[in-house]
């Protein structure tokens, strides 16, 4: 019997099928760090998958578009071979498998979180990241030059540390011997990567985003200066935590949902904490463990801590207990039906294990509410002042932000974060109240925003070029451009002069100028557009904001003894963040540091005074001292 298929036609070739192009390139890693996979509790989700932005020309390092890995241990001074993340045989299998032993794992392991963490960043703030340039003058005629990587070297150093250096524009990590004493799951004596820890490679890679963002923050003018650098590092990493399903739903189901008691995803570096001598992580944001009685006891608010820790570590600690503890809150409110749910009305759950199916939704709500707290904490960086940032002017920039992009708080995020500041005693200054209408930067009049108007007509054009921008540099060329046009603006096209200055807090007048306000090679105020930067978001109701975000900066050299013009300077910098609406052409808001604040200069002074010649300020953020370049995170990070 003749098959009814089969034809005296020759077979015709078909045409295959295009095949898509990756988006994400699969990385095995450590979830935390090594030591985690050496309990029995824990072994199970001590290694995930990251997921990664795919880059096509990933070369061996790897080196890529933003990083560029380069494993030279200089104690031994010897070179480990570059891993080749684009090896077929490594696609195929998610890359190399953990190892503490393997240099090539080393290197895949930083690339992977620091990139993750690159993500995050972009994901909340609508465009791409830009390392700091080497540019330190923008109102000079120095051009600015382009920083396309950031260097990470996974062992640079045998000792207990890891930082981040402004002046090589790199991420430095050491390898150290772990204590013999209290040496929890470590071998007593055996040898400790940093850059096996997703918390400090997170960490570091935030310090060296954040310095992209704005170069001021890192100048040690306020107890809170150095501090926030500490503690928005800190926020990243933890936040990061909640990404890791596995993870979250283990320690979901450890916890029976209360994520406020002891775990990990509120702990920081877990095995560089205990391999230095502490007796738990670096550092915990929900706790930490009693020395005497080696019990981990609850972190209680305490709002004198803000007026009496001056410590960096520990005082970025307050703000990240702060945030911390609005996370938690926006969890438990976004729970509250599933709890009333499975426990019968009661909101009591019965004793034993959660059903997975209770584990799995307030997993997945654990981590809806992780991220809507990240991106919020990381959007707010785009409504801070420029200078001499505050915790309270971080919550207001908190507040303001999320105001713009979800007008409806229907959730009660920000009553959240608004009560765990107050809790801690952080308060912004020159506000009326604590309600969200009184946080919220002020704007102008109408009849005040003449210039404001014309400014934003001339740089509504700037996010419809954005996608023409085919790279980073291309954009970073375009954007310095229009800084440069904006400056000129600024300084030869402004009509209503005083009205410009009071809203801004700048000084443009020459003749009114402070004799110690910094003037150009043509006699001029100097001042510096540092930030230029567009941005189009969308809300969750649909709302689309169309905006720009522009950052203006001054400087003063004041004498620490004002009556004696032979006395040392220190540079006192004032400025002000403009959020322009480009749909209507108004000035959103203004976020203010008036260069002639004189009550917020003497406190600067105070400052300087009080922490004596050993200052932070003067020993680590001097560019150059002896003609040595400085590395100011470096003795930071060794005190933490």
């Amino acid at each position: 019997m003749t098959d009814v298929y089969q034809t005296d036609a020759a077979p015709k070739k078909r045409r295959a099928l295009p095949i898509p192009h990756p988006v994400e390139r699969r990385l095995r890693g450590y979830a935390f760090d090594p030591s985690i996979s050496l309990q029995l509790e824990t072994m199970s989700i001590s290694k995930i998958t990251y997921k990664v932005p795919w880059e096509d020309d990933l070369a061996p390092g790897p080196v890529g578009e933003y990083l560029e890995v380069v494993d030279y241990d200089p104690p031994s001074k010897a070179f480990y071979s570059p891993v080749d993340l684009s090896d077929p045989l490594l696609i195929a299998q998610d890359g190399l498998h953990p190892s503490d032993g393997n240099p090539q794992f080393h290197q895949q392991m930083v690339y992977a979180v620091a990139m993750t963490t690159i993500g995050n960043f972009e994901q909340a703030l609508g465009r791409k990241v830009q390392w700091r340039t080497h540019s330190v003058d923008l109102s000079s005629d120095r051009k600015e030059s382009f920083v396309r990587r950031l260097r990470v070297y996974p062992h640079a150093l045998r000792e207990a540390n890891a930082f981040y250096n402004p002046v090589k524009k790199a991420l430095m990590f050491g390898y150290f011997t772990a204590t013999r004493q209290n040496p929890g799951s470590h071998l007593a004596g055996g040898t400790v990567f940093t850059c096996l820890s997703h918390d400090i490679i997170a960490h570091e890679t935030t310090h060296a985003i954040l310095d992209g963002i704005q170069r001021r923050f890192m100048e040690n003018t306020h107890p809170d200066a150095l501090a926030f650098h500490e503690a928005f590092a800190d926020i990243v990493a933890l936040f990061q935590h909640f990404s890791f399903p596995e993870v979250l739903r283990h320690q979901i189901g450890r916890t029976r949902g209360d994520l406020t008691g002891q775990n990990l995803l509120g702990q920081l570096a877990q095995e560089f904490g205990v391999a230095i001598g502490n007796y738990d992580a670096l550092r915990d944001a929900l706790g930490s463990v009693n020395p005497q009685t080696q019990r981990w006891e609850p972190l209680v608010p305490d709002p004198n801590d803000y007026a009496n820790i001056m410590e960096p570590h520990a005082r970025g600690s307050i703000l990240v207990a702060a945030v911390f503890e609005a996370f938690t809150a926006i969890y438990k409110n976004r729970t509250q039906d599933l709890l009333r749910i499975a426990s019968g009305g009661t909101g009591i759950l019965p004793s034993g294990a959660l059903h997975p199916d209770l584990v799995n939704r307030l997993a997945i709500e654990a981590a809806k509410a992780a991220q809507h707290v990240l991106l919020m904490c990381i959007r707010a960086l785009d409504y801070c002042p420029p200078v001499a940032l505050t915790f309270g002017d971080y919550l207001r920039a908190l507040i303001t932000a999320d105001v713009d992009i979800v007008p409806d708080d229907d959730r009660g995020y920000r009553v959240a974060f608004i009560e765990a500041f107050r809790k801690r005693g952080i308060y912004p200054e020159n506000v009326r109240n604590l309600s969200e209408e009184s946080l919220c930067w002020p704007t102008a009049q109408p009849e005040e925003m003449q210039d404001f108007a014309q400014i934003a007509e001339m740089l509504d054009y700037i996010p419809d070029r954005t996608c023409y921008f085919t790279s980073r540099e291309t954009s970073f060329v375009e954007m310095a451009r229009y800084r440069a046009a904006l400056h000129n603006f600024i300084k030869e096209k402004v009509e209503n002069v005083p009205t410009f200055e009071l809203l801004t807090g700048l000084v443009l007048t020459a003749g009114n100028q402070p004799k110690d306000l910094a003037l150009g090679h043509d006699g001029q105020v100097k001042f510096e557009v540092s930030n230029l930067v567009p941005a189009q978001r969308v809300g969750p109701d649909g709302n689309l904001l169309n905006q720009m975000f522009i950052s203006i900066t001054q400087q003063r050299q004041v004498h620490m003894d004002p009556t004696d013009e032979n006395s040392p300077t220190f540079p006192f910098r004032g400025g002000c963040t403009l959020i322009l609406n480009l749909d209507t052409h108004q000035l959103r808001y203004r976020i203010v540091k008036p260069i002639m604040d004189t009550a917020r200069m003497q406190r600067e002074l105070a400052h300087i005074q009080e922490s004596g010649s050993g200052s932070l300020r003067a020993t680590y953020f001097s560019q150059f001292k002896g003609g040595v370049e400085k590395e100011p995170f470096a003795q930071l990070h060794r005190g933490a």
